[in-house]
């Protein structure tokens, strides 16, 4: 019988809900995510609150409820402005990305059945990349190279499912995977070609900046038009949360049980890549976040997706904020996203590596 996108699936022994598990110590999924909900909240605090001008939780508090209407409390024209034109807008975008990097990273690692997978796979951190440095060595306006950082990992995606669909007989996942790679790889060579024909005095630098990822730019227009692609690409992921778990199985497995294999996939593989794709072209490449946190997340509350998802979208958005907050905080000079995820997420994952094993099981 076809599993549907929104009905309860049989419920499991090994739920975290059900007595096994609870003899066995596991925590409540509820009490995990409002865990994780917690650490969001902490995180929003002291990325407020840090920086070269301090803002109380007072303040903030105060001036959140005078916006909603709740309350008429005072607040200085300098606190206001650091909140809601400069650090509000960061902070969001902050999270957003990091949502959008680590819901990609849980949805691939389960569709491919492979826990290296990173949403940048098939490519779309790549073409996203030489997107934004043509339009850098073009000496484009900002919202130009960030629509054709947009614009060219979705192409890449594009041209990667072409190419998959176009070759028949073989396991369609390997396929995918090695046509990313492939393209990926060509991508990055015209990227690297760029960098050599680029004025080494002002297009240079700007190409490296943004190739290593940050956020110090961003701006309230960065949000409203991270928003709308972040929204309607977890729809989708989270009506297919069931039969994303069955996908799992293997193919042959998926189809016996009535899920449309190859509609599944292309819809996810178009919603990660969406996500990615809007998340790049604002913050530049920042990796990681899309490998290290759906493992984080994994470890956390087990490989079912109608668990991992939202566990993974709350952490990666924390996650991202708190090492943005690092990034700008460490030092007289703000060091790269880019830099500092892979500082941070090389020892956690080797740790993972070593000590998670829940996972996958």
């Amino acid at each position: 019988m076809p599993f549907s996108t929104t009905g309860s699936p049989p419920r499991s022994r090994s739920t975290p809900s059900s007595p096994a598990a609870a003899r066995r110590g596991e925590v409540p999924f509820a009490l995990t995510l409002g865990g994780v909900a917690a650490l969001l909240v902490a995180a929003v605090c002291v990325a407020f609150s840090t920086g070269a001008y301090p803002v109380s939780p007072g303040e903030l508090a105060g001036l959140l409820a005078a916006k909603l209407g709740l309350g008429s409390a005072a607040v200085a024209p300098a606190v206001e402005t650091v909140i809601w034109d400069i650090r509000g807008p960061r902070v969001l975008t902050a999270m957003l990305v990091g949502a959008g990097l680590a819901a990609s990273g849980a949805a691939y690692q389960g569709l491919f059945r492979n826990p290296l997978v990173s949403p940048d796979i098939l490519g779309v951190s790549s073409g996203a990349a030489l997107g934004a440095v043509l339009g850098i060595f073009a000496s484009l306006p900002v919202l130009a190279i960030q629509g054709m950082a947009f614009a060219g990992g979705l192409l890449a995606v594009g041209v990667v499912l072409a190419v998959a669909s176009a070759i028949r007989g073989r396991d369609p996942v390997l396929v995918l995977v090695l046509g990313g790679v492939v393209i990926g790889a060509l991508l990055g060579s015209g990227v690297a070609l760029l960098k050599y024909l680029a004025d080494p005095y002002n297009q240079l630098p700007a190409i490296t900046f943004w190739l290593l990822g940050s956020l110090s730019a961003v701006n309230r227009g960065d949000l409203a038009a991270l928003v709308p692609p972040v929204a309607v690409a977890l729809l989708p992921l989270v009506l297919l949360r069931w039969r994303l778990d069955v996908m799992t199985l293997g193919d042959e497995e998926a189809t016996a049980l009535g899920v449309p294999v190859r509609v599944v996939r292309v819809v996810v593989i178009v919603a990660a890549t969406l996500m990615t794709a809007a998340a790049v072209s604002v913050s530049g490449i920042v990796g990681w976040v899309g490998l290290l946190v759906p493992h984080l997340a994994r470890l956390m509350v087990g490989p079912a997706f109608v668990r991992l998802l939202p566990t993974a979208v709350l952490l990666g958005a924390a996650y991202l904020l708190a090492v943005d907050t690092l990034a700008r905080s460490l030092g007289p000079v703000e060091l790269p996203l880019g830099v500092l995820t892979a500082v941070i997420g090389t020892p956690v994952f080797l740790w993972l590596l070593a000590f998670g094993k829940r996972g996958w099981s």
